[in-house]
């Protein structure tokens, strides 16, 4: 039985507990002797741990030490630059002696994924659009399999099982309810955009079935989910017989989502459902992390530093 959550511990705590790896390194630090940085996870969240001063002969069992398997760590809390940190005693991998539930010690979106892959591809069966229909809904039925648990990240918003699903469902629940506000909008293009926004990070990121990822693909390092798509998407119109304008904005809105180039954008979006589906992205990451950040920051504190929110502390309200 897991006792000890990251979202609940507090610099000082001292603990032994069962953790999930998510990245894991030997470094050399600047006394010239190595340590070990690792990245753990639970069910409520993630922290950074630092193993110092490592002899040569616990090199080799650290060094065996990677994403996807589970640890049984002994620790303390110290505070980092606003951040906690584990200060990693002891460490070693589980085994078959060890008792934990494999359910607290991995991140999962609030929601089934059964349930989210029903609602996403219930909306795409309810376009007019026949083409974008049968673009979309191809797409998801062959790769069902691996979007009941592929993360939406390796890490930052939505680096979680069923995270891609999460994040598609509630981009298209925003969608929805912008195309009754702004009525010049194409609903059907805009929610296809949202669909083939992400699709090829199934192929970009590397996970197990877990949803745990280490890190990214050939492909996704060489390529990126933004290219990847493009491709895709080029190719499949093409299958289809979808016309070049279509296609075009189809390709448009994956290349441009991202919005800046130091982002992976070398477009800016060109047309409404492009620009819409940007913000829609944006707010949907942004709180994502948010909501993430708060967890087990007691009301009227703030939280941890967070660095894909330029660094801020957010605030949890008292009432």
């Amino acid at each position: 039985m897991k006792k000890h959550y990251v979202a609940d511990l507090k610099p000082g705590d001292e603990f032994a507990d069962y953790f999930l790896v998510k990245s894991s390194d030997i470094r050399v630090g600047g006394n010239g002797k190595k340590y070990l940085d690792i990245t753990l996870a639970d069910a409520s969240a993630e922290i950074s741990g630092k193993k110092w001063d490592i002899d040569d002969g616990e090199l080799p069992k650290l060094e065996a030490i990677h994403g996807g398997i589970t640890v049984a760590v002994k620790a303390d809390v110290k505070e980092w630059k606003g951040s906690n940190q584990l200060r990693i005693m002891k460490i070693r991998e589980t085994n078959v002696g060890d008792v934990f539930d494999l359910r607290d010690l991995v991140k999962a979106a609030p929601e089934p994924s059964e349930e989210m892959y029903d609602y996403i591809t219930g909306t795409i069966r309810n376009f007019q659009d026949e083409e974008l229909k049968k673009l979309c809904l191809g797409l998801y039925e062959e790769n069902k399999e691996k979007l009941m648990y592929y993360p939406a990240a390796a890490s930052n918003h939505h680096a979680e099982y069923g995270g891609l699903l999460y994040h598609v469902k509630r981009m298209m629940m925003m969608g929805e309810r912008a195309c009754q506000v702004y009525t010049n909008l194409s609903k059907d293009l805009l929610l296809a955009g949202v669909a083939i926004h992400d699709i090829e990070k199934l192929t970009e990121i590397i996970s197990d079935e877990n949803g745990v990822s280490p890190g990214y693909s050939m492909e996704g390092n060489m390529l990126g989910h933004i290219v990847q798509g493009v491709s895709l998407i080029h190719d499949r119109c093409a299958e289809l017989g979808i016309g070049a304008e279509k296609t075009i904005m189809l390709e448009h809105m994956i290349l441009s989502h991202h919005y800046e180039p130091e982002f992976g954008s070398p477009k800016k979006p060109l047309f409404p459902e492009a620009e819409m589906l940007h913000y829609l992205d944006m707010i949907d990451a942004k709180m994502y992390d948010m909501e993430d950040s708060l967890r087990g920051v007691e009301p009227g504190e703030f939280g941890p530093k967070v660095w894909t929110l330029d660094n801020r502390r957010i605030y949890k309200r008292t009432f």
